[in-house]
C-alpha cells in the first residue's frame, strides 16, 4: 500500500482547466468597480483582471485595450442614466411638460453626484470612445432623451430645439461639474442652487 501511495504522488498532475462563465461581464463589473474606487488614473486592465479573478492576459480575449474596456463602462453608464432620468420624469405621470424637464433635470444632477467617476468617463473626449459603436448609441440615446422632453416644453413645431436642449443641458452640466468639484461657495447651499436654476428653466428656453 505504501508503494501504491508514493507511485501515486509521483504521477505528475493534470492541469486544470479554466473556465470562467461569462467573462466579459465579469470584466465589466470589475472595471466598473474599479473606477468607482479608484479613478480613472489608477485604472488598468491588469488590476481589472485581478479584481475578475483571471490572468492578466485574459482581458484580450474580450478588450484589445483599456480604452475598449472604458468605452464599455461609459455605455452602460449612459444607460443607467437613461433609465434612472426616465424613472424619475415618469414618477408623477400627471405632471406637465415643465415638470418632466425639471425631474429630468434633477435627476441628472443626482446621477452625476452619486457617480462622479462614471460620470467623467461618460463625456471624456478620446479617439477610442468616437469609435465604440455602443458608447455612442447610448449617448445618442440620453440627448434625444433630452431634446424629447425639451420639445415637449417649446412645442413641436420650433425649429431651435436642439439649440435649447444645449442650454438646458449647459446648465445642469455645469451645475453638475460645480457641486462634484466643490466650487460652490462654503455658505451655498448646493440643493438650493440645483432647485432655484431648475424651476426657472421651463420658461427660460420658452422664452429665448
Amino acid at each position: 500500500m505504501r508503494d501504491e501511495i508514493i507511485a501515486a504522488m509521483k504521477k505528475p498532475k493534470k492541469p486544470k482547466s479554466y473556465h470562467h462563465g461569462n467573462l466579459y461581464e465579469s470584466l465589466v463589473q470589475a472595471g466598473t468597480a474599479l473606477l468607482n474606487e479608484k479613478g480613472l488614473p489608477n485604472f488598468t486592465l491588469r488590476e481589472t483582471a485581478r479584481r475578475a479573478g483571471v490572468s492578466h492576459a485574459a482581458p484580450k480575449n474580450h478588450f484589445a485595450s483599456v480604452e475598449d474596456l472604458l468605452c464599455e463602462i461609459a455605455a452602460r453608464g449612459f444607460e443607467q442614466f437613461v433609465v434612472e432620468l426616465d424613472a424619475e420624469a415618469d414618477a408623477n405621470p400627471a405632471q406637465s411638460a415643465d415638470g418632466r424637464l425639471i425631474s429630468i433635470g434633477r435627476a441628472y444632477v443626482r446621477f452625476a453626484c452619486a457617480s462622479p467617476q462614471i460620470y467623467h468617463l461618460m463625456f471624456r473626449q478620446s479617439q477610442a470612445f468616437t469609435k465604440s459603436a455602443h458608447l455612442q448609441e447610448a449617448a445618442t440615446a440620453a440627448w434625444t432623451q433630452l431634446e424629447n422632453a425639451v420639445r415637449a416644453v417649446i412645442g413641436p413645431d420650433r425649429g431651435d430645439a436642439k439649440q435649447r436642449s444645449s442650454h438646458v443641458w449647459a446648465l445642469v452640466h455645469g451645475i453638475a461639474s460645480l457641486v462634484i468639484d466643490r466650487r460652490l461657495p462654503a455658505t451655498v447651499d448646493p440643493q438650493d442652487v440645483i432647485e432655484q436654476s431648475l424651476s426657472t428653466l421651463p420658461h427660460a428656453i420658452r422664452g429665448l
